[in-house]
């Protein structure tokens, strides 16, 4: 009797546990990897030695720039266009002017006669320069105007539209576009 009793609770224990195994839920799925976007380079170029009609294309959404050669894309860059009160206008254009050292005539500071600054970006169509000031233009290096006061040149390009209007190109990315465009260079603007 004593066996007996003894296996009866060993037998119920054991199919206890193999029912209580069968109803546990399985393991869950180790969770899948958080993908991170890659980010895109602030820009590139692989346009020397390429033959083709030079055209540009600005992208307003993804605040790209675009150089072709003919019908090959050989120069990708990040940009920073206009702002929300100085939005870029999006349109066909041609290149109207190169100047490797533009300045404003429109926006920079205005400084004391020592040289001290009074006004950090200073905009000369709401003010005037004060008496014994002198305005000095924001420097724009590789400008390559296209309609109006707007250009492409070199300047700071954050992961935003922050400029007066104007297309914001990284400086090395900005002498490539200028050295490979010319007078009447297509200048694509789309949003």
């Amino acid at each position: 009797m004593t066996a007996h009793r003894f296996l009866n609770p060993c037998i119920a224990g054991a199919f206890a546990a193999a029912l209580l195994v069968a109803c546990v839920a399985p393991p869950k799925a180790p969770p899948a990897p958080v993908l991170k976007p890659t980010p895109q380079p602030v820009g590139w170029w692989k346009g020397d030695g390429v033959q083709g009609a030079p055209s540009i294309v600005v992208d307003l959404t993804a605040q790209r720039a675009y150089f072709y050669k003919g019908e090959e894309l050989v120069g990708d860059a990040k940009c920073s266009t206009g702002k929300k009160s100085f939005a870029t206008p999006p349109g066909e254009y041609k290149i109207t002017q190169k100047d490797r050292n533009h300045m404003s005539n429109l926006y920079g500071n205005i400084l004391d006669a020592e040289g001290a600054t009074v006004t950090r970006d200073a905009d000369m169509s709401k003010m005037k320069v004060p008496e014994g000031c002198t305005f000095v233009g924001a420097k724009m290096p590789f400008y390559l105007r296209f309609h109006g006061g707007y250009g492409l040149h070199a300047g700071k390009v954050p992961n935003y539209p922050a400029s007066h209007g104007c297309v914001r190109l990284p400086s090395f990315m900005a002498a490539h576009f200028f050295q490979h465009s010319v007078i009447g260079t297509p200048v694509t603007v789309r949003e």
